[in-house]
């Protein structure tokens, strides 16, 4: 008698970016259903906010009701995510996404975080023509994934004498933390010319910031991601471009992994979703399929 199969999706916190990934998973999901002949269901449990102490207590939670695998994008390394290494001790498979592996027998899925902050800091090099001040937002700091962007950010902007680097705040994963952390840096820096950041939230709360203070076009912003309020701001011009995620293939694909782990078949130490870089010129497409997915 086949069994049903649940997994379980443990993102950072509850934010938009996540919406699309529970949307891919929940296709997989569906497409396993439809080929397995079971149930394969996907539940969905963020934690109530982004803080490495709540986001292990949300996986003890998820381990307690014995799925049959878990997926989680981590706000810190490994040895400070004491729940993942116990839920492995009992058995029930685990991957990452949006998060690189440590190390080896724990899957990754996602994309090369390091390239992708390397893309979206030489696009804004470029847009300011090798001068300028920029700032740079961090994300929840300790989250491996913003860590490689921040330091890749950074390390580009460095090699170019011409462009000043400030702290441009720490939004932890938070659009209106983003914001205000926006707000306090476009006041205090009325010559800023840049803006980087190194996830979903900075942009938005980036973008909802300039927009208040009446700098659309005179900060250039290159963001992280392509969720809809990112896409939306591009074909606005508040954001000149972004350096994407595929938020529904990582879900997608983490649900893959997880059935294939369920069965104990080997497993690859990463799978590679890709970037693409996101422009006024390609905005449309993808706005239009957003809408078409939803």
């Amino acid at each position: 008698m086949k069994h049903p199969l649940r997994f379980i999706i443990v993102p950072k916190v509850a934010h938009p970016w996540y919406d699309d990934v529970h949307r891919g998973a929940r296709a997989q999901a569906a497409l396993l259903s439809q080929q397995l002949g079971v149930e394969v269901t996907v539940e969905f449990m963020p934690p109530p906010r982004a803080d490495v102490t709540a986001q292990n207590e949300t996986l003890e939670k998820a381990a307690a009701s014995r799925p049959a695998g878990i997926a989680v994008d981590p706000l810190d390394t490994l040895n400070h995510m004491t729940a993942i290494n116990r839920i492995r001790e009992h058995g029930i498979p685990v991957v990452l996404f949006d998060a690189p592996s440590p190390e080896p027998g724990i899957t990754s899925i996602g994309n090369n975080f390091t390239q992708q902050g390397v893309i979206a800091a030489e696009r804004l090099v470029s847009l300011l023509g090798g001068a300028g001040t920029v700032a740079v937002m961090q994300g929840y700091p300790t989250a491996p994934n913003h860590k490689e962007r921040y330091d890749a950010q950074v390390a580009v902007l460095k090699k170019h004498s011409g462009i000043t680097i400030i702290d441009g705040g720490t939004d932890n994963d938070d659009i209106a933390t983003a914001e205000s952390e926006a707000a306090a840096v476009l006041a205090a820096h009325p010559d800023l010319d840049g803006y980087l950041c190194c996830d979903a939230s900075g942009p938005i709360g980036i973008a909802n910031a300039i927009r208040k203070a009446g700098r659309t076009g005179q900060v250039k912003v290159v963001s992280m991601d392509g969720i809809k309020p990112i896409l939306l701001a591009v074909k606005e011009g508040v954001i000149d471009s972004s350096s994407a995620t595929r938020p529904a293939m990582q879900g997608s694909m983490s649900i893959l992994m997880l059935w294939q782990a369920s069965l104990r078949m080997p497993m690859p130490q990463s799978i590679d979703t890709g970037i693409e870089v996101i422009t006024r010129e390609t905005v449309d497409a993808l706005l239009a399929a957003t809408d078409e997915a939803h």
